[in-house]
């Protein structure tokens, strides 16, 4: 079992006896969409990010990455690590018909993946390197991943190759590749891209 600092902030019960199986944390459900009136657990996130740090683990589905978002909005003072999984379409052991979207959640996502997610956030690295030279936006646009007619298409075939979700935002997609590779192996998987 991993311990980890930040506190983890998931979507339901079913991903918080997920996730305790796997890391020993303060781990804080948003029961879904109700985080967004319920200002006394807004108030414990919070808090967490301010003297922690958290880390938000959501679905890969619309819904997760609403609350996501709301979540990152909602936090102005603190420190926010995004974990995100893989699309991985199927349906959850518990559950007698797939999700809206297909895409199996936190609760259904193998251990092995889900401790590759932490890793790719950078929240599982041993390694810090504080000279390593970052992608930035540029490098994005001048691989054709932002700003070009078929810059969506080209994310969506580099998120997929990585496996991340299809729905991260360029701005995302530029964190975690930051956390998962140097400048470097960037430009190299770019060049091998189909």
């Amino acid at each position: 079992m991993l311990h980890i600092e930040q506190a983890v902030v998931v979507e339901g019960k079913y991903d918080k006896i997920k996730l305790s199986s796997v890391i020993d944390a303060v781990i804080i459900t948003t029961n879904g969409f109700s985080v967004i009136k319920d200002k006394e657990k807004l108030e414990i996130i919070r808090f967490f990010a301010r003297n922690k740090g958290i880390i938000i683990l959501t679905d890969s589905d619309s819904a997760g990455f609403k609350i996501r978002n709301f979540l990152k909005g909602a936090i102005t003072d603190g420190k926010i690590t995004n974990v995100y999984i893989p699309d991985i379409f199927g349906k959850e052991k518990r559950k007698a018909i797939p999700s809206k979207e297909g895409k199996i959640g936190v609760e259904g996502i193998d251990t092995r993946i889900l401790l590759e997610a932490f890793q790719k956030a950078g929240v599982l690295s041993v390694e810090t390197d504080e000279n390593k030279e970052l992608v930035t936006k540029l490098d994005l646009f001048e691989a054709g991943l932002s700003g070009k007619s078929n810059s969506s298409e080209k994310r969506s075939r580099l998120l997929k190759y990585l496996g991340m979700p299809e729905l991260m935002t360029t701005n995302a997609m530029l964190e975690i590749i930051n956390t998962m590779m140097t400048r470097s192996e960037f430009l190299d998987i770019i060049e091998k891209l189909p």
